[in-house]
C-alpha cells in the first residue's frame, strides 16, 4: 500500500474531544500568543493541530499544535468562528514516538535570520506601512522595529520623519 501522509486527511473534531498531552516542554510568550491569535483571526486555521486519535474514549490527544488549540478555547470570536471545530491531523503512533514527534515539530520551526527580517521591514517601510502598522501585523514592539531598520540603514528609513530638537543648551551664564 502507498504511503499517503496525515496532512491529506484533516478531519474536523469538536475541541471538547481534543486534550493536550502531558509532556510538552513548548511555552509561547505573551506577545507571541498575541500575534497567533491575530494570524488565526487574519488567515484562519493555515495548519492542522496534529493529534493521536485515543479510540478507548474517543479523544484526541495533541500531539503539536497545542498553542492554535488555546487560542480557540480563549477566544470565543474565533470559537465562535470556526463552530467549536479544530482541524485535526491524526498519526497513529505509541507515546515514546509522539514524544519524539513533538520535540521535532517544536525545534524544526527554527528561527528569523536577522538580516531576512531587516529586509522585510525595509520592503514594507517602502510600501509605506508605518510602524504600528508593522508592529500590529508583525508581532513586533517599536523597539526591534528600530533595531532592523538600524540593520538595513537608518538615513533611508528615516529620511521622511520629522525630528523635534530633544533639548537646547541652556545659555551660558558666567
Amino acid at each position: 500500500m502507498e504511503y499517503k501522509s496525515p496532512v491529506y486527511h484533516v478531519i474536523s473534531v469538536p475541541i471538547e474531544k481534543v486534550k493536550p498531552n502531558t509532556y510538552n516542554p513548548n511555552a509561547v510568550a505573551p506577545p507571541e500568543m498575541r500575534l497567533l491569535y491575530e494570524s488565526i483571526k487574519a488567515d484562519g486555521y493555515t495548519m492542522p493541530i496534529v493529534c493521536y486519535h485515543n479510540k478507548e474514549d474517543d479523544t484526541y490527544i495533541i500531539v503539536d499544535g497545542f498553542h492554535r488549540y488555546r487560542i480557540m478555547l480563549e477566544h470565543e470570536d474565533i470559537f465562535a468562528r470556526e463552530k467549536g471545530m479544530l482541524p485535526v491531523s491524526v498519526i497513529d503512533k505509541p507515546l515514546d514516538q509522539r514524544m519524539a514527534s513533538t520535540i521535532r515539530h517544536n525545534r524544526a520551526r527554527g528561527s528569523h535570520n536577522v538580516d531576512l527580517m531587516s529586509n522585510i521591514i525595509k520592503e514594507l517601510h517602502d510600501l509605506g506601512r508605518s510602524d504600528a502598522w508593522i508592529s500590529r501585523h508583525l508581532g513586533m514592539d517599536r523597539d526591534e522595529i528600530l533595531r532592523l531598520k538600524q540593520i538595513t540603514g537608518l538615513a533611508e528609513l528615516f529620511r521622511d520623519v520629522n525630528f523635534g530638537m530633544a533639548w537646547r543648551p541652556a545659555d551660558e551664564e558666567e
